[in-house]
């Protein structure tokens, strides 16, 4: 090989490696923000069951008022 290809492929070897670099890091980048809205979608969740829970229990507690 001539010092040419050598020299276009450590370049293109180079690029590939910061490209690989910059992927593992977007990617563990994602997934800590997707560990992230899981957490808050679980806290939600379970925010809409206890208002939830909540509401049936005053429309349980306003319905023996009536009677």
């Amino acid at each position: 090989m001539s010092d040419d290809l050598l020299l276009a492929l450590e370049t293109k070897l180079d690029r590939l490696i910061l490209l690989c670099n910059r992927l593992q890091q977007e990617n563990a980048e994602l997934k800590a923000r997707e560990s992230q809205w899981q957490e808050e979608r679980t806290r939600l969740i379970e925010k809409n069951e206890l208002a939830r829970s909540r509401v049936e229990a005053m429309i349980a507690h306003l319905k023996n008022l009536d009677n």
